[in-house]
């Protein structure tokens, strides 16, 4: 991709950015059922969801979350590339290589709109991890759907949050559970890994 494109300021021709999810701008006479319509702080990028309940919605309390949206944490919630349809501002899109601290789309990204800098999304290699305070949530059902199930890396909080919600030292799944987290919960989790460590020790034995 050229600067310009990376950008959003080469808007003429095919781009190959703008055939491939989650950037395909959807044709007129293709269907894309559409439950939500949702935007960027000053407008200009625009975008519908096709699919009513995320896969997962999360609250990230890592520091990079806690720096780049100058808050104590993030709320995200996870979509496949293919439920989001761009239907206004394409171009003006903005993508952030963290890694490299570049304007470049290289995955992982994160994804902006490059007037307003509201954050749209970060780009995973198969997910793409949505913003729901830009989305119309009008019912309360459909807030209860993006009711957050977790919070991540609750070690580097700067606040306590005593709502009951499973507390990740780090990654969700991948790490332990602390403060207040659910006690059934916790005993699940060990369950399950001893478990795993029951299996890796026979296995180790048969070997």
């Amino acid at each position: 991709m050229d600067k310009n494109q990376a950008r959003g300021e080469s808007t003429t021709g095919i781009s190959e950015w703008k055939q491939r999810a989650p950037y395909r701008v959807h044709g007129p006479n293709e269907r894309f059922d559409t439950k939500y319509e949702a935007n960027c702080h000053c407008g200009r990028v625009k975008f519908q969801l096709s699919r009513r309940e995320p896969l997962d919605s999360k609250l990230c309390h890592c520091s990079t979350c806690q720096t780049q949206h100058a808050a104590p944490f993030q709320w995200a919630a996870i979509f496949h590339k293919e439920d989001i349809n761009f239907t206004n501002g394409h171009h003006d899109l903005e993508w952030y290589d963290p890694t490299e601290k570049s304007i470049e789309h290289k995955l992982p990204c994160k994804v902006r709109c490059s007037f307003c800098h509201s954050p749209i999304m970060d780009e995973g290699r198969n997910m793409i991890l949505l913003f729901p305070s830009l989305i119309h949530l009008k019912t309360d059902e459909d807030r209860a759907y993006f009711k957050p199930r977790c919070h991540m890396f609750y070690g580097q909080r700067v606040m306590d949050i005593p709502d009951g919600l499973p507390k990740w030292s780090g990654l969700s799944q991948e790490s332990e559970l602390i403060e207040d987290s659910p006690p059934e919960l916790v005993r699940e989790v060990e369950r399950r890994r001893e478990g795993e460590r029951s299996k890796r020790f026979e296995k180790g034995e048969n070997e």
